[in-house]
């Protein structure tokens, strides 16, 4: 007959629990498993699931008690720790969202919005597009299954120990997210000199015929260059995005 002390049994519970935690927030900042679509009882049985099988992997102190000073300190550090790696992960969708809201808003599309029920709010249709794009070369890339290696591969070199300093950890997400505007722009930069040079050629052609009505024909112009340049730079975008998200993978868990 199988049995176990009330000791073991709390040891069991404190070993899964907080890997528990740090999949968890994972879950809940990460591109795709935040999503609304996905009902939230699947997410923790999910997080559950995977704390399951790398609990037996992972070393943590059997003096480590959950109601206490020490653990409610690791609690917030396990919680601070997933959410940082979701994070990562989101810096790459949000250049890619920026490059196509600059890019929207250059064609005269600004006020193109449609209603986003992931974000519950109402987004620019090009970024949009762009952010869709990005989550399809992410799901192509295998990158759901990545990030739950990652989280995974974090509790090696982030141990479970009020010891654990997070401090690079939180310069090099600084770092990374100062690479979103640089990102965008460079997303962007091949559709937005055209337009520039559409805007100058219009410029031009207003000081040379005044008698035009620029804002007749300028923005039905600028609109149907933007798009012709728009879908000419798109299969240039993937593999631009591809490493945007390459990069955020190789910081994930650092």
């Amino acid at each position: 007959m199988l049995q176990f002390t009330d000791t073991q049994l709390l040891g069991w519970i404190t070993a899964w629990f907080w890997p528990f935690c740090r999949i968890a927030a994972l879950f809940a900042a990460a591109p795709i498993f935040q999503d609304r679509g996905i009902p939230q009882p699947a997410k923790i049985g999910l997080a559950a699931l995977i704390a399951a099988l790398v609990s037996p992997q992972i070393n943590v102190s059997p003096t480590l008690v959950i109601f206490s000073w020490d653990g409610m300190l690791l609690l917030s550090q396990q919680l601070i720790i997933g959410t940082a790696i979701g994070f990562t992960m989101r810096l790459a969708f949000a250049a890619t969202e920026l490059a196509g809201n600059l890019v929207g808003t250059q064609m005269g599309l600004g006020f193109a919005m449609f209603f986003d029920p992931e974000h519950n709010a109402q987004t620019p249709i090009v970024g949009s597009l762009l952010g869709y794009l990005a989550l399809l070369i992410f799901l192509s890339m295998n990158g759901h299954l990545i990030m739950i290696a990652a989280v995974t591969e974090s509790f090696h070199t982030l141990p479970i120990s009020v010891d654990t300093k997070l401090a690079l950890g939180w310069y090099t997400l600084a770092l990374q997210g100062g690479t979103i505007l640089s990102s965008g722009f460079h997303l962007a930069l091949p559709v937005l000199s055209t337009l520039l040079l559409t805007n100058v050629a219009l410029g031009v052609l207003t000081r040379a015929a005044p008698q035009l009505n620029v804002f007749s024909i300028g923005f039905p112009l600028t609109l149907l260059i933007g798009i012709g340049a728009l879908t000419l730079a798109i299969p240039y975008m993937g593999p631009l995005m591809e490493r945007y998200l390459m990069d955020s993978i190789q910081h994930l868990g650092h």
